[in-house]
């Protein structure tokens, strides 16, 4: 088993959340959150004052999977969040030790 983490731009979470039920992920954490990477902050305009963002909003997602599919999901984030520029977002791959589904107590990939 996996954990796949990914960073995506909130734009695009819809786009990607349809594209990963299409190959058969049946569950995605989706949590909102703020960075900075390459992207650096940017300055905004409100009622006629400037001001500098330093964090930039993203969507954070979380997936636990079986072996055979970490490779497909993948390539599906990367297909359906990426628009070219800077800020597209990062994927991280992590092994997963153990998933318990608390209401039957499944282990393993039956948990999932």
């Amino acid at each position: 088993m996996k954990m796949i983490t990914a960073i995506i731009k909130p734009f695009k979470l819809d786009e990607v959340r349809e594209a990963l039920s299409e190959i058969g992920v049946k569950g995605i954490t989706v949590i909102e959150v703020k960075g900075i990477g390459r992207q650096k902050g940017h300055t905004e305009l409100y009622r006629g004052a400037e001001y500098e963002v330093n964090y930039i909003a993203k969507i954070k997602l979380e997936l636990a999977l079986e072996d055979s599919l970490v490779d497909r999901a993948i390539e599906t984030i990367i297909d359906s969040a990426k628009t070219g520029k800077v800020g597209d977002g990062k994927i991280f791959l992590t092994n997963l030790e153990k998933a318990i589904r608390i209401r039957t107590g499944e282990i393993g990939d039956k948990a999932l």
